[in-house]
């Protein structure tokens, strides 16, 4: 087993590995700014399903192929998702990097059948309590808030700022935490860095440190449940445990809170970059919906997922899967698909993008729809608040987080005329 830390090292694949020479990481900073020519280079050599080393060199298939992909997601008999399956968790290391997105946990993302079943509809039926209107009331007071903030210096950096603010403090608020304070923040960050860890980072300890303080809201909210998601499970005649609400509550506020705000910054982005936007963007709704809807197909915040696990031998895309083999969703790859897109021109119009997946596991409703009302809110208060909002750097240098899991900008300095409160 090569050294997780350092993706750089020659690979050696582990025995059993579905890997074949021509695998590539899925790492290292020549694709974190530009993952596409990856996808490209991929597709180019391997067609719509690629063998690939996630870190450590611990080898999984990635799904490019927009109708493998929806293959994949459509048949949990032949991928499911308890990644107990796994035939590679004898090479895994105690601190691997991404076992928080595949060590087991008794959460609904690892639920297969009647169980899932029963643990998505609590989730569901929690959403569809949230009020549509209210939350984009909530979450223009809290735009209005983070802007005031900055608005009298006429400068601000949108991603950490506003981008990331607005989501995090919304989808607490949601669940039943104050927006705002020491304990709220410590969450988010944690949760940040269990989803998108930089250089430093500890994902393990801060996944733990999530459960944890959640753990703690779940209590509170047993013994005096309020108008919030987590009372809705709590109370929810399906029963569940506190330890299973702890569990799925952390599904849903990582889902909501990392991918929107950078939903929000790559919209953003192709908002002050793009000239077919700008003449149109201040006040301009219309334009605004097609920004966000073609962020989805081009720079879908979350461009891969892990995953699925192969329950038999099978055929996919060409190649030979394994039982227990892991197969990542391209996600981005998948909604760029020369296949689906044979003049290379996605239309901003179409929402058939696979952004929120697909199939039984895909984001459960209405979690798209109020994602939609955070980003949308979001995006349409900036510019109505800031209508001379502009880069204050040249596109070309904005730089992306070096994940190939996550898509957001590290920073999005821009400058406006000072606004005085």
């Amino acid at each position: 087993m090569t050294d997780p830390g350092n993706p750089s090292t020659d690979a050696v694949p582990p025995p059993g590995c579905p890997a074949h020479p021509g695998a590539v990481r899925l790492a290292g900073l020549e694709y974190q700014q530009s993952p596409s020519q990856l996808y490209r280079a991929l597709r180019r050599e391997h067609g719509p399903v690629a063998p690939v080393l996630l870190d450590g060199d611990v080898p999984a298939w990635l799904v490019l192929g927009y109708s493998e992909l929806s293959y994949v997601t459509s048949h949990d008999e032949l991928f499911a998702r308890d990644s107990r399956r796994w035939n590679q968790w004898p090479n895994i290391p105690p601190d691997w990097p991404l076992l928080p997105f595949v060590g087991y946990q008794p959460s609904v993302l690892f639920t297969e059948g009647e169980e899932h079943q029963r643990r998505a509809g609590v989730i569901t039926e929690a959403l569809e309590g949230v009020d549509q209107f209210e939350l984009a009331r909530e979450c223009q007071e809290i735009a209005d808030a983070l802007i005031a903030a900055f608005a009298g210096s006429g400068h601000a950096e949108l991603m950490s700022g506003y981008a990331h603010a607005l989501p995090a403090r919304a989808v607490v608020q949601m669940c039943g935490m104050p927006s705002t304070g020491t304990d709220t923040q410590q969450l988010v960050d944690d949760l940040r860095i269990s989803l998108d860890a930089a250089e430093g980072d500890d994902p393990v300890a801060a996944y733990g440190r999530v459960g944890a303080r959640l753990a703690q809201l779940v209590k509170e909210k047993r013994e005096r449940p309020g108008p919030d998601v987590t009372s809705r499970m709590l109370l929810h005649p399906a029963g569940l445990t506190d330890e299973e609400v702890v569990q799925d509550l952390i599904s849903v506020i990582a889902a909501a809170q990392q991918p929107t705000g950078n939903w929000i910054g790559n919209t953003l982005r192709l908002l002050l970059t793009d000239e077919r936007f700008a003449l149109n963007v201040s006040g301009g709704r219309l334009s605004v919906g097609e920004a966000l809807n073609e962020v989805l197909w081009l720079d879908t915040p979350t461009q891969n997922f892990v995953g699925r696990w192969a329950v038999r031998d099978t055929q996919l895309g060409g190649r030979r899967i394994r039982a227990g083999d892991c197969v990542v969703l391209g996600l981005a790859a998948a909604n760029t698909d020369p296949q689906i897109w044979p003049e290379s021109h996605v239309g901003a119009e179409n929402s058939a993008h696979l952004s929120f997946s697909n199939g039984e596991h895909r984001c459960p409703y209405p979690a798209p729809l109020l994602a939609d009302v955070m980003a949308r809110t979001a995006v349409e208060t900036l510019l109505e608040r800031l209508p001379d909002l502009v880069l204050a750097v040249e596109p070309e240098e904005l730089t992306w987080r070096p994940s190939i899991w996550m898509r957001g900008l590290t920073a999005l300095p821009a400058e406006f005329t000072p606004v005085v409160q």
